[in-house]
């Protein structure tokens, strides 16, 4: 169970780095819509995991790429902004959390519009 510290940094992490993402120059992640759903810093705080999902699901795959050429210039802002003692480096991963959810809602969706088709 993470402790409210960590709890402190994951989410300082989250803030700055989505305020940091309009500032990339890269136009594979600048032309996409990202959006940071989470991060998970290690207890040593050497490696943070950022959850992104985006918008434009066809995209998601050079972003990512971009996000991780970026990595290094979103690291050095994040250890500017944030002043901690040892700076985690980061490590993308894609979140698809948000895409199945809208599969799981049209299907509950169908089940509720076949459900009033047969009972009428």
């Amino acid at each position: 169970m993470p402790s409210n510290r960590l709890d402190r940094i994951n989410e300082a992490v989250r803030k700055e780095l989505s305020s940091r993402l309009r500032e990339v120059k890269d136009p594979r992640v600048r032309d996409t819509m990202i959006s940071i759903t989470r991060v998970e810093v290690t207890a040593d705080q050497k490696y943070a995991k950022v959850y992104v999902s985006f918008l434009e699901t066809e995209k998601a795959k050079e972003a990512l790429k971009g996000l991780k050429s970026a990595a290094g210039f979103l690291r050095r802002d994040l250890a500017r902004a944030l002043q901690l003692r040892c700076t985690p480096e980061l490590q993308w991963v894609l979140d698809e959390s948000i895409v199945q959810g809208a599969k799981m809602l049209e299907l509950l969706r169908s089940l509720e519009e076949s459900d009033a088709d047969d009972e009428s």
